[in-house]
């Protein structure tokens, strides 16, 4: 991590037998921990749709897809991939054998669509880190796993700068269950490049305690477009200079602008010359896969794989280049940390550096036995039509109840760094604690907890939540996904059962809506 020379690989797996030598993080750079060479990422972003032909989102557990990619990324050269989307279940070890066998490193992004942290409406949740802590669990065990990105683009304007409170909060949290299990896998962000916020971004994910900041620093940049542009016009010299003397790792997370085609990516010259590497390490291409945006190297049909234009010319532009590094033993890191960015509209900035507290469901449980309104449903809808239900259903108790009573204690503000005890339980439990505060609030007067037939009137177990923010969870306790030795297809149906506490899209829907109905109230 930040200053550590010790890996997952080492700590964690040493069962494992290694076929691809672990990286480590010194100061601003990445090294290889046997041989001491700094190592500069050469890499393509990884995610062949496949979505179309099967029910299976992860490419990592798709063997067929794997054995028909990996020729085609030996031969461009690559030596790591970033993979967006991938799950906690299903079996990953053909895959990630086969990349680690070619020499291939793997930086995962822990988020997914439907297990994400929303930049218009966010929260965070006991589920959603308890989705992130499988995934970590899922993936540690690979030697040539090398990072964790805890969030990709959350935060793409002045009006959501907010969302960072909440990605920085869970990156913070992954580290530390990371920490845990001992091991050291570096966690980072990846951010999109927007002038306005920039700086106050790479500082944010920077500023603080150890425990809080990213390992690294990831972006995504279009701005080289064709052969004409230069380091300086391009807009390049401009991000590289904001990481002078920078304390952690950078690198580009997407690169590669499209809008002059053929792609000859002249830029390759400098990602990997003097003009960059005193201060990045190298980058991922966007990307592999041929999508209607046309930004793909490969355009894949079932079990075969065609070059589109961009192939060779990403090919040649990247074996062209050598970068040179330093040795690890003659490094001496010399990168300060940043300040956090002011709060105020006019810093273009409004994400407190006061972070919301790390989810705990023993928290949650503990004020669960303190109510007496709570709701019938015990898990969330799935289907379509009774979760726009259940949404308008909640939309309307928080509407109604936090319009009288002091809905603190479930609700989170990011820009004043204020978040109630429990403003981090799953929906069920928020919208609970809600209706609860108002059947007191009516004195549990007969259909004060009935709310339309939502709630129901239930036996008290405690009478005292003063000791529930106390209640933490044991991350040594944490169990991982149910082994599933099977084609992973398979592992679908079963997702919630392995997922345990990891929200589903409806969860995911209904956590926002009850973050558009509380983020303001306090």
């Amino acid at each position: 991590m930040r200053a550590s020379l010790v890996s997952a690989a080492i700590l964690g797996l040493a069962s494992q037998a290694a076929s691809i030598d672990p990286l480590v993080i010194k100061g601003s750079k990445w090294f290889n921990s046997k041989t001491g060479a700094q190592f500069f990422v050469k890499g393509v972003d990884y995610q062949p749709d496949i979505t179309s032909t099967s029910t299976v989102r992860d490419p990592l557990a798709d063997t067929a897809g794997c054995t028909r990619d990996l020729p085609f990324l030996k031969d461009l050269g690559v030596n790591a991939i970033r993979v967006y989307q991938t799950e906690p279940f299903g079996n990953h070890d053909k895959c990630m054998s086969m990349l680690s066998d070619a020499g291939i490193y793997v930086m995962l992004d822990l988020s997914t669509p439907t297990e994400t942290i929303n930049r218009d409406s966010p929260a965070y949740d006991v589920g959603l880190l308890g989705y992130y802590q499988r995934k970590v669990d899922t993936f540690a065990k690979y030697d040539n796993v090398f990072a964790f990105l805890a969030g990709n683009e959350v935060t793409n304007a002045y009006n959501n700068t907010g969302a960072s409170a909440y990605v920085k909060a869970a990156l913070r949290d992954v580290k530390s269950y990371i920490k845990s299990k001992h091991l050291a896998i570096p966690v980072g962000y990846a951010t999109n490049d927007d002038a306005d916020i920039r700086w106050q971004l790479q500082t944010y994910f920077d500023c603080g305690s150890i425990s809080d900041r990213a390992d690294f620093y990831g972006i995504n940049l279009y701005e080289w477009c064709g052969p004409a542009a230069t380091f300086e016009s391009s807009g390049y010299a401009n991000v590289v200079k904001n990481f002078t003397n920078w304390d952690v790792p950078v690198l580009l997370t997407e690169y590669g602008c499209n809008a002059i085609k053929p792609r000859t990516f002249p830029e390759i010259a400098a990602i990997y010359g003097s003009n960059m590497t005193s201060s990045f390490s190298g980058g991922f291409v966007y990307e592999y896969v041929e999508e209607p945006n046309e930004y793909g190297l490969v355009k894949v049909s079932g079990s075969t794989g065609t070059k589109t234009a961009d192939y060779d010319y990403f090919k040649k532009a990247l074996a062209a280049v050598n970068p040179s590094g330093v040795s690890m033993s003659s490094y001496n890191p010399s990168g300060k940390q940043q300040s956090c960015p002011s709060v105020s509209a006019s810093n273009n900035w409004i994400a407190s550096s006061s972070l919301p507290p790390s989810p705990s469901n023993a928290t949650c449980s503990c004020m669960m036995n303190t109510l007496t309104c709570v709701s019938k449903q015990s898990s969330m809808p799935t289907s379509a039509g009774d979760l726009a239900k259940f949404g308008q259903s909640v939309s309307s108790i928080f509407g109604v109840v936090c319009g009288t009573v002091d809905c603190g204690a479930v609700s989170g503000n990011a820009t004043t760094g204020k978040y109630g005890k429990y403003s981090f339980c799953d929906p069920l439990q928020r919208v609970s604690w809600v209706m609860t505060e108002w059947y007191n609030d009516q004195r549990n007067v007969d259909g004060a907890c009935d709310f339309d037939g939502f709630a129901k009137v239930v036996s008290v177990k405690s009478t005292d939540d003063s000791s529930c923010s106390d209640q933490k969870d044991d991350p040594q306790s944490s169990k991982g996904p149910s082994s599933d030795k099977g084609d992973s297809s398979s592992s679908s149906s079963s997702a919630a059962k392995i997922l345990g506490g990891a929200p589903s899209m409806a969860a995911l829907s209904v956590s926002v809506v009850l973050a558009m109905l509380t983020s303001t109230l306090l």
